[in-house]
């Protein structure tokens, strides 16, 4: 089984979105898909039991494409160290809609939505994506941990400056932060928070 790792790293201010392109051109990265919106939805019991167990099923889309994505942790070792550590399996699907038909059928409800604007970047070894979401702008580096340090040190991140936590979580510690009701990490949500009474 494909283990997927990776880190979060926050991207402060505006000067650093827009800078991260050409440190990433400079490392020896290409574009491999320019930013584009992306939708997310998790699946789960109506008791949140994959919730529990620290899974996830997840539809996304975006650039035109549908992915049917499920998170777990692995059987062995750490999920996080330095690292977040995850089982993936990922296959792309030709209708996100029926297939969410597919859950409710099988007694699986929409649990979380979340959404960013986001742009993939690779050197052939591993992947940086520039995620724009709406409780701030953070980059992943995804590939071999090795990798990770390495390209880490080359885009001038300090490793004390590496995230572990999903976007759930984050968005969980926003929504504390902010005093939200936010159900979901969405634009709509997030732009006028409503404060917990």
């Amino acid at each position: 089984m494909p283990v997927e790792t990776e880190i979060k790293f926050r991207l402060d201010s505006t000067d650093d979105l827009a800078a991260l392109p050409r440190r990433l051109m400079a490392a020896g990265f290409t574009l491999e898909t320019p930013r584009c919106f992306e939708s997310n939805t998790l699946y789960d019991t109506p008791d949140r039991s994959m919730r529990a167990r620290t899974e996830i099923l997840r539809i996304r889309t975006y650039a035109g494409r549908c992915l049917l994505t499920h998170k777990r942790l692995p059987d062995a070792g750490p999920g996080e160290d330095t690292h977040k550590h995850r089982i993936e399996t990922e296959t792309e699907v030709s209708n996100g809609e029926a297939l969410a038909q597919l859950f409710l059928s099988l007694g699986l409800l929409p649990a979380f939505r979340y959404e960013k604007w986001r742009a993939e970047w690779t050197d052939g070894t591993g992947h940086c994506v520039v995620d724009e979401t709406p409780i701030g702008n953070y980059a992943e580096l995804e590939g071999p941990p090795e990798w990770i340090d390495q390209t880490a040190i080359r885009l001038g991140i300090d490793s004390s400056q590496y995230i572990t936590l999903s976007y759930g979580r984050l968005f969980d510690l926003w929504r504390q932060q902010h005093n939200s009701r936010a159900q979901n990490l969405t634009f709509a949500e997030t732009a006028n928070p409503s404060p917990t009474l």
